[in-house]
């Protein structure tokens, strides 16, 4: 008998792999355009004009994907005293000592900041994108708007990959991460040690048995 739990289900592994896949490309693009010395990079989209009338349309398309898993999940990543005292523990946190922390919901306290963040420098560059898109909106703007747009929009992409690598590293870190994103589901040792209150709320019967 299969006694695995469910983590994600088949449409929340498939929106969270689209906006893995349009963040490498829109980030690629992005890098593109944003120094001379990285323009090479567009070449993997066909040139420096296509790379130009490609990368706002993928920004836009990661941040759709991306609405629509922030809406699921929301609920998930409100911060309560437990993510505060897990905070405060940091030094456990790091050290692998977990048996020191407070029991873990679906998500712990640096995965909601990690979440929130996301979500905040998504924000940003979709503001700050439209506003620099030139071919449909920068005319409505006057230049110095334009300018900060600029640095705000590449400061938050910076935000955002940096954030991005985090995420990744914390996923093979945690081993058993990687395998929740790809099969949906992880074994009942995992979530004990990792998230403790969340399988008491998906399996009442372990909650029976503390």
């Amino acid at each position: 008998m299969n006694r695995d739990i469910q983590r994600y289900t088949a449409s929340e592994r498939s929106n969270h792999w689209a906006v893995a896949i349009l963040f490498v490309l829109a980030a690629l693009s992005g890098l593109a355009l944003f120094h001379p010395a990285l323009f090479w990079l567009s070449q993997l989209f066909g040139g420096g004009p296509w790379t130009r009338i490609l990368h706002p349309f993928l920004g836009l398309a990661m941040f759709l994907f991306f609405l629509w898993l922030a809406m699921r999940f929301a609920r998930h990543n409100r911060f309560d005293a437990n993510d505060r005292r897990w905070l405060r523990q940091w030094r456990d946190v790091v050290g692998n000592r977990e048996e020191r922390l407070p029991e873990v919901g679906r998500y712990n306290a640096g995965q909601k900041l990690l979440f929130w963040g996301l979500l905040l420098c998504m924000l940003v560059l979709l503001v700050t994108g439209f506003i620099i898109w030139r071919q449909y909106f920068s005319h409505l703007f006057g230049i110095e708007l334009i300018r900060l747009a600029s640095l705000l929009h590449a400061f938050a992409a910076w935000v955002l990959i940096c954030s991005i690598i985090v995420h990744v590293y914390a996923g093979f870190w945690v081993k058993g991460s990687m395998g929740a994103m790809l099969s949906g589901r992880v074994s009942r040792g995992w979530a004990r040690k990792h998230h403790a209150a969340w399988l008491k709320q998906v399996s009442p019967d372990e909650a029976k048995q503390r």
